[in-house]
């Protein structure tokens, strides 16, 4: 943490893929694979140095890439509503017959992106997927809910927010790594989408969570019992 409690130092830290993008990620390089997609575009909203897990992406199989550099500050977060704008704005050029979106981001957990951008765009969402099949115009998407599973169908396109037991992502190789590099990546401005990415929130102050006690072992569950209602208070 920064000593004034702004947020996050980042000097010298190597930023990498969002887990949920990078399993959004695989899940289109499979459909590729096997016949259902005919192309996939990796795209990320940020500071130039985006341009790094881009490149991952290509290495990893997807076919070209668009980078919208949205600051040059890496403190300062691009909103979900103005992501969600950008990418729009994306889709109307790009016309994909699937958007694959992380469920959300590990920074700031906002889980927002994938739904706001359903709402811009008009097109059917399914979110928190742990299993998605492309039939012909649809798709059939199963996702986690509080009581177990739940099966959706969607009218392609269609946004979907994709949740880690979706896939594996799969490592990139040395020679895919080198490939990578002379794939495609579009660099881009949200000017070029009309679209204001100014911060509408600020950030207040950032503070580390409370330590947690260890833990302790008991012997029996009269223990136990003893503990929770003497010590813990909760019985």
């Amino acid at each position: 943490m920064k000593a004034d409690g702004s947020g996050i130092d980042f000097a010298n830290v190597k930023m990498s893929m969002n887990p949920f993008d990078g399993v959004a990620v695989e899940e289109a390089i499979r459909l590729k694979e096997v016949g259902t997609a005919d192309e996939v575009v990796a795209v990320s909203i940020g500071v130039k140095q985006a341009q790094e897990t881009l490149r991952t992406a290509l290495a990893m199989g997807a076919d070209r890439a668009i980078l919208i550099e949205a600051t040059d500050d890496p403190h300062i977060d691009v909103e979900p509503l103005a992501v969600a704008k950008l990418l729009k704005g994306v889709i109307d050029e790009e016309q994909p017959g699937l958007v694959l979106c992380g469920k959300q981001s590990i920074d700031n957990d906002m889980n927002a992106t994938g739904q706001m951008l359903a709402a811009l765009t008009g097109l059917a969402q399914a979110t928190f997927a742990s299993e998605i099949e492309v039939e012909g115009e649809t798709a059939r998407v199963t996702r986690d809910v509080d009581c177990g599973l739940q099966t959706v169908r969607v009218v392609l396109p269609a946004i979907v927010t994709v949740d880690l037991r979706l896939n594996e992502p799969r490592y990139a190789s040395l020679p895919n790594i080198m490939k990578a590099k002379k794939k495609p990546l579009d660099e881009k401005t949200p000017a070029d989408y009309g679209v204001d990415v100014t911060p509408s929130l600020t950030v207040v102050r950032t503070t580390e969570p409370d330590v947690r006690k260890a833990g302790v072992l008991v012997a029996s569950v009269g223990e136990l019992l003893t503990k929770l209602k003497n010590e813990a208070g909760v019985l």
